[in-house]
């Protein structure tokens, strides 16, 4: 992110995911099977949407 053209580092890690995140994420996705869904440099909000999806489908499995 560019600030009257300086990079402004608290706003890009403010919109990183966090690390807890990034761990959740990553175990999430290898219990589902999709190592794709994890990706380090997601935004916070795209990692919380993609933990959303994927406690769905692993609640879902489970469910049969």
């Amino acid at each position: 992110m560019q600030v009257q053209g300086k990079y402004d580092a608290r706003a890009f890690l403010a919109e990183q995911m966090t690390r807890a995140q990034g761990l959740r994420l990553k175990r999430l996705s290898e219990e589902a099977y999709q190592p794709a869904q994890y990706n380090r440099d997601l935004s916070s909000a795209e990692a919380a949407h993609r933990i959303q999806v994927l406690e769905a489908e692993i609640e879902l499995a489970n469910s049969f």
